[in-house]
């Protein structure tokens, strides 16, 4: 059995094609997870839909079988992209024909009824297995597809226990009840699932599974192993992914964008080509739409501060908002990366207000500035809980640019490092994302345009930048509808508890110089300016700093954290510094970069990430030791760097 890794990926969002007005059924109405529920019966027995805010054209659902509300993040995730959720109780039934009929009754009632769509996912977990597989059996031209979450695919090994698995003596009772079936006709009976998977395969109805590796009671041996073996050589489509180590419990994942990406997909609802949804951005166009203002802002590095898709997109969104005023935040600045940018938000982004719409990126500068994979996390996790801190409801979409780089991976059939990192925490946090890298390599590759003529660098032509903006707006055009967004209600994004490094930089800001406590050596001022014929950036001249020029020069500075950094512009002169944190021994700290010699480059330099909550006393001095290509020892610290 081919074996998938269960990921830390999480919710791809379905691209809303138009909403409708959505649910009305009789019986009970209550909440669920903030959403309304409907209680009724069909037939006499129990039945439930929860409905989405707004429905998705077509009014897709997934069919949920047996343990209702247990692990629901698919489901929910799927009715915040407009899905119902429906739950027919079959309890005690375990798949009999009985439990076959009653689906057929709550199918007719609301697709006949009620214009569902006529092809449900289904969704079955440990025993609900039996149920949703029976049913598409019966039915396989009126399934999308199936998940099924560690299924019972045998009821000979669940609950009959005549595996490797210990079983359920009562469970087993009562199964052989209500099918009708003797201890011997059981042990023979060749109507479970595993047994009769033709009619699916013949349909082409797509399957996946969860299991865990080290499940007892379902053993995967005896149910999704010998299911995925027949499935495949009848010539069905299946995946598993395998939760290595992992028991019976808990069902799902902790953040299941594989199980929704595969229901999306096969639902007809997928998102734009190498663009992960997710979240979405319906709340920034709800905004637009609705209160006729909108504040977007574009944080990262050179192509982002370049006059290309910035521009563009502006002229994008005016165009199709004419009746908002934008105020549009200009916050892209060369050579930074996700780190600077972490602690900068703050102040460059939410300087002037709450921003509904915060586009990013910093995979390229990641990148040539040599941040590694613990950098990168914390960063650019930072980014996005300070942002959802700042404003709940701000929608973010991330890009990753191409350079030759990345592409190189793609080239390879791999994925780039940096874009992997990035991605896995856009995916854990629901932020939709757009891999440019990747679309721009599968386009040269495919030779719709050249590299080399067309898009020409790292930094895009006209074209190039063309190119990302059409993708952008693929993402207006999946996610925006006016009829829709007048109707919207704005909502806080999902913010999961637990973060994936509790010491990311979510608390990051920037921390005046001036409070530095100087000993000697060290000059003060208002508005620095480089003066020896080097580059420079431009938004790192004229600016508050502190200047020392000669070794010995010496400073003490007291914050409150668990990070300090200093963001300082190392140019052609830059010296070595020597640093303690709470009098620990002296630690050496090199300025210059691979770009000091030609340039007066804005870097961020962490001096300690990992420390106790709490007071500390950084330390800092100027060495009598330099990098044997800088002309001095000369240090320019412009802010602090605390989180």
């Amino acid at each position: 059995m081919k074996l998938f890794l269960c990921s830390l990926s999480f919710i791809l969002m379905v691209p809303f094609a138009a909403w409708s007005d959505t649910c009305s059924f009789p019986g009970k109405t209550g909440e669920w997870f903030g959403f309304v529920q409907h209680d009724f019966k069909v037939d006499g027995h129990k039945a439930r839909v929860v409905c989405p805010d707004e429905s998705a054209d077509g009014k897709p659902w997934i069919w949920r079988a047996r343990f209702w509300g247990h692990e629901p993040q698919t489901d929910l995730a799927l009715l915040r992209r407009g899905f119902h959720v429906a739950y027919m109780e079959v309890g005690n039934l375990f798949g009999n024909s009985e439990a076959v009929e009653r689906w057929d009754a709550f199918y007719a009632e609301v697709t006949l009824k009620h214009g569902f769509s006529t092809k449900p996912a289904l969704e079955g977990m440990s025993r609900g297995g039996l149920i949703i597989f029976n049913w598409a059996i019966a039915n396989p031209e009126k399934v999308a597809c199936i998940y099924g979450d560690a299924p019972v695919m045998d009821f000979k090994s669940w609950p009959g226990g005549k595996g490797i698995g210990k079983g359920s003596p009562g469970d087993w009772k009562t199964c052989k009840k209500v099918y009708g079936l003797s201890e011997e006709e059981a042990m023979g009976y060749a109507g479970n699932p595993v047994d009769r998977m033709a009619p699916l395969a013949k349909a082409k109805v797509p399957l996946l599974h969860v299991i865990g590796t080290k499940d007892e009671p379902v053993p995967h041996t005896e149910n999704t192993a010998l299911a995925e073996k027949r499935y495949k050589a009848l010539g069905g489509e299946i995946q598993v992914i395998a939760k290595e180590g992992g028991g019976h419990h808990p069902h799902s994942l902790v953040n299941p964008t594989p199980i929704v990406e595969f229901v999306l997909q096969h639902t007809g609802f997928a998102s734009p080509e190498n663009t992960a949804m997710r979240g979405g951005i319906r709340n920034s166009g709800a905004i637009f739409t609705q209160t006729k203002k909108g504040r977007v802002a574009f944080l990262g590095g050179s192509i982002t501060e370049m006059n290309g898709w910035r521009a563009l997109t502006y002229k994008a969104l005016e165009e199709r908002f004419p009746d908002t005023k934008f105020d549009f935040v200009h916050a892209g600045l060369a050579s930074t990366d996700s780190t600077m940018a972490s602690f900068r938000l703050e102040q460059d982004v939410f300087g002037q207000g709450p921003v509904d719409l915060l586009f990013m990126d910093h995979s390229v500068n990641d990148n040539h500035n040599m941040r590694d994979q613990q950098q990168r996390i914390r960063a650019v996790e930072g980014i996005i809980r300070h942002a959802r801190a700042l404003n709940p409801n701000i929608d973010i979409i991330v890009q990753y640019f191409a350079e030759p780089a990345n592409m190189a991976f793609y080239a390879k059939g791999e994925e780039s490092p940096i874009i992997v990192d990035h991605d896995r925490v856009t995916q854990y946090y629901d932020v939709t994302a757009i891999n440019l890298a990747k679309q721009v390599h599968e386009d040269v590759a495919s030779e719709k345009y050249s590299w080399d003529k067309d898009f020409k660098d790292l930094h895009p032509s006209a074209f190039g930048h063309e190119v990302y903006v059409k993708k952008i707006g693929e993402v207006f055009d999946a996610s925006w509808r006016k009829e829709a967004l007048a109707k919207v209600e704005v909502k806080p994004h999902w913010m999961p508890e637990a973060p994936l490094d509790a010491l990311n930089y979510e608390r990051g800001r920037y921390v005046d110089v001036q409070t530095a406590e100087v000993v000697t050596g060290w000059q003060y001022y208002d508005s620095w300016k480089a003066s020896d014929g080097a580059g420079t950036r431009r938004q790192f001249q004229h600016v508050p700093t502190l200047e020392a020029l000669k070794p010995g020069a010496a400073f003490a500075f007291d914050f409150e954290g668990t990070a300090v950094g200093l963001r300082v512009v190392a140019g052609p002169d830059v010296g070595m510094l020597e640093y303690s944190i709470d009098g620990e021994a002296y630690e050496p700290l090199d300025q210059f970069t691979p770009w000091s010699e030609r340039l007066h480059i804005p870097w961020a330099y962490m001096l300690a990430t990992d420390l106790k909550p709490g007071g500390h006393r950084l330390e800092l001095r100027i060495s009598d030791k330099k990098n044997e290509k800088s002309t001095g020892h000369a240090a320019r610290i412009q802010e602090f760097l605390v989180n």
